[in-house]
């Protein structure tokens, strides 16, 4: 502020007026000091407005998983670079921590609220039982929960994936295959989105008379996506498709399934929830669900900053994800004896 004064010829007092935008200057001396701080590089210090109680420009996001199955999965680093093409818009910073567990996840807000670190966070993963809701309204920490609650908050938007419309879809299309056996190998089994998910397939094969359609929860990873695989492959009545939660699971059980002598989409069919590369990168090509996980991030991002800005909290929809066929699905091989 001292050099800016020297440069602009004025006083450090109408320095600090005109770059906070306060009135005591006239608008000529406000942009001469505009312009001098411009030419310094001078920025505003996040610590110094959060002490004076003007924000500390810069949201939050905290991931509770741990880290080797975070690391595997492409949907955070799409949905990330999503968020960060707004908040640079906006000049805002994304301060980001992967912690173990939800408790964990909650003790980072209380933290950050009695530290002004952030001026709102973004919330993924919604549990079944979550007690974040309840908490950043505790705070009176603005939100945007990624994914959908089953309830509203004062503070808290929320931008929903349709994962019960998207099951119905992709049983709706093995359905029409032939398929009457079905496995879910489905995530985490605390997430909001792997209920609605395991709940919509429960629902469908009661729609469609199947009886051998079930669920089967893991943690994300290539490992347990290939022993379930490995497993349900194994049974005596096997399933003559699999549908899997993410792009690296499925990936996982199609080379499972290559290494037991079967043949994708002969032998059994494969569907991934989360289109990628890797999709596409594996043989036979992956059907998959395809959405803009990037558009994802945008929207929640924008969402946030809506809050920020004054907005009222809202419910936002995502589009349906979109399935798209590619190699790994067929009608199921003829029954034996047939």
């Amino acid at each position: 502020m001292k050099d800016i004064a020297q440069r602009a010829g004025v006083s450090e007092s109408a320095v600090s007026f005109a770059l906070n935008d306060r009135p005591g200057v006239s608008e000529i001396t406000r942009d001469r000091v505009r312009r001098v701080a411009e030419q310094l590089g001078w920025r505003p210090s996040t610590a110094a407005r959060a002490l004076s109680g003007e924000g500390a420009a810069t949201v939050g996001l905290v991931v509770a998983r741990p880290a080797a199955t975070l690391g595997v999965d492409s949907f955070f680093l799409q949905l990330i670079s999503g968020i960060q093409e707004v908040l640079a818009e906006r000049q805002l910073g994304l301060l980001f921590q992967v912690v173990e567990d939800v408790a964990a996840e909650c003790a980072v807000y209380r933290r950050w609220w009695a530290e002004h670190r952030v001026d709102g966070v973004l919330v993924v993963d919604p549990r079944t039982d979550d007690p974040r809701p309840g908490l950043l309204d505790e705070l009176g920490l603005p939100g945007v929960v990624i994914g959908g609650l089953a309830d509203t908050h004062p503070n808290l938007s929320q931008v929903r994936a349709d994962d019960t419309g998207a099951m119905a879809a992709v049983v709706g299309r093995l359905y029409e295959l032939g398929h009457r056996s079905v496995v879910h190998i489905a995530g985490l089994d605390s997430l909001a989105h792997t209920d609605r998910r395991i709940r919509s397939l429960r629902a469908e094969a009661a729609r469609h008379g199947l009886t051998q359609v079930r669920s089967v929860t893991t943690d994300y990873s290539d490992t347990e996506g290939a022993a379930v695989t490995r497993r349900v492959l194994g049974a005596r009545a096997a399933p003559t498709a699999l549908v899997y939660d993410n792009d690296v699971m499925a990936a996982a059980g199609a080379a499972v399934v290559a290494g037991l002598g079967l043949s994708v989409p002969r032998d059994v069919s494969i569907v991934s929830w989360e289109d990628s590369v890797l999709c596409r990168m594996v043989h036979p090509w992956l059907t998959a669900l395809s959405r803009d996980t990037i558009a994802f991030g945008r929207l929640a991002a924008r969402e946030l900053t809506a809050l920020l800005d004054g907005g009222a909290a809202r419910s936002v929809p995502m589009p349906l994800p979109r399935l798209i066929e590619r190699e790994s699905t067929a009608p199921p091989p003829p029954l034996t004896g047939a």
